[in-house]
């Protein structure tokens, strides 16, 4: 009988230790996780010439605010961090080593800019630090062989810019094109995606190839030089300030080429609306989201859940401006890469989970485009729709286009 009781009690002990044992080892935290916060770190331009994004900073916090209040992700509140970089690399670097060995965050989110995200690439991997989500498309930032800890979320300019090669040839076949680009990964992987989506056709087609620096005043002679050289597709590589200042050109000079303008310069809010609605009209570029303002979204259950969103959290805000909706979506995409997370909030783990979505929606993704990584694939979006501005809005036209192949 004492055997007995004895092997009951043993066994007990023996499942209740196991039990514990298995609670620990589904809870796995590093460095700014925990039972009740996951801490993480941004850096944003909300002062210097770029601060046209420190919307997508400001948009994240509320997102998160929001979040939080609705209990936090299984059960933990987000810390988000953030800290104004001017859109300057060295500054970039600063703030995020600040990030990490000062906040000791558990990764970075949504870094903003080509450039600052270049600057801290090697020191992020270095540290087996994720960079999450980074604001850029360039192709450098889809390399999981060599930077495994990096990730980017914006459509690869590589990819963006065979698209567009693959429209060229399709409707103006005979093109002599003209390339304004920014002189940077930004400008150059555009302009390399442009030419490898042309193949052979390219060195015929591509008549002028023009850069500008970030510090540059303006563009016009830029835009004077390419018109001199009969180009009649312009295609504009460039962001919103830029391209408000290259669209206002073409309007003083009377120069109507087809104008591809590639998606980071297509906010209606940040470029079109400060260049002129009327002069933008005709303007073609790509799409991965809807468009908040256009009438055929109205009754959407995602972008009515943004509006309530906006109107409470961020009243403030431009509900219209699609760097909002951009931010929103890429909230919305890291709170489902932290649900997979579960219990386990290792940096590694956390990578694992980032290159393993499978067929996500966000509320913003035009009919018919899902996110899937893989981890021999870190692109996010390499869907995409042509649009057309009509004076007013951007108008979708023809098919969802996919860039299947390498991003670099």
């Amino acid at each position: 009988m004492n055997n007995r009781r004895a092997f009951i009690v043993a066994t007990a002990a023996l499942a209740f230790a196991f039990s514990a044992s298995q609670a620990l080892a589904q809870k796995k935290y590093d460095t700014g996780a925990s039972d009740t916060e996951i801490k993480i770190g941004q850096t944003v331009p909300f002062s210097g010439a770029y601060s046209v994004y420190a919307n997508i900073g400001k948009t994240q916090a509320a997102y998160f605010k929001m979040i939080n209040d609705q209990g936090g992700i299984n059960g933990r509140k987000i810390n988000l961090i953030q800290y104004d970089d001017a859109y300057s690399p060295p500054k970039t670097v600063e703030q995020v080593r600040k990030l990490v060995e000062g906040d000791e965050v558990l990764f970075t989110f949504q870094l903003i800019g080509t450039a600052a995200n270049a600057a801290v690439q090697k020191y992020l991997n270095g540290k087996k630090v994720p960079q999450l989500l980074a604001s850029t498309g360039a192709a450098r930032f889809n390399d999981p062989q060599n930077y495994p800890w990096t990730i980017a979320y914006n459509p690869n300019y590589v990819s963006e810019g065979r698209i567009y090669a693959k429209y060229i040839l399709a409707n103006h076949p005979n093109a002599k094109i003209g390339v304004l680009y920014q002189n940077d990964d930004m400008g150059r992987d555009y302009l390399a995606g442009l030419k490898s989506g042309l193949g052979d056709k390219a060195a015929g087609m591509v008549v002028g190839e023009l850069s500008y620096e970030v510090t540059d005043p303006t563009v016009d002679s830029q835009v004077v030089k390419l018109k001199s050289m009969g180009v009649d597709v312009f295609f504009d590589a460039s962001t919103p300030k830029f391209a408000a200042q290259a669209i206002k050109k073409l309007a003083d000079l009377g120069w109507t080429p087809v104008h591809i303008l590639d998606i980071n310069a297509s906010p209606i809010s940040a470029t079109l609306k400060p260049a002129g609605l009327d002069i933008s009209k005709g303007i073609i570029s790509t799409q991965y989201g809807k468009e908040p303002g256009d009438p055929q979204w109205k009754d959407d259950p995602g972008v009515k859940a943004f509006f309530a969103f906006m109107d409470k959290y961020f009243p403030e805000g431009d509900k219209l401006n699609t760097v909002n909706t951009y931010a929103y979506s890429v909230a919305e995409l890291l709170t489902q890469v932290l649900k997979q997370c579960g219990d386990d909030l290792t940096r590694e783990n956390v990578m694992r989970q980032v290159a393993n979505i499978k067929d996500f929606t966000p509320s913003f993704a035009l009919p018919g485009i899902k996110i899937n990584t893989g981890p021999n694939d870190y692109r996010v979006n390499k869907q995409m729709q042509m649009m057309k501005f009509n004076g007013e809005r951007w108008e979708l036209f023809g098919p969802i286009m996919e860039d299947a192949g390498p991003a670099g």
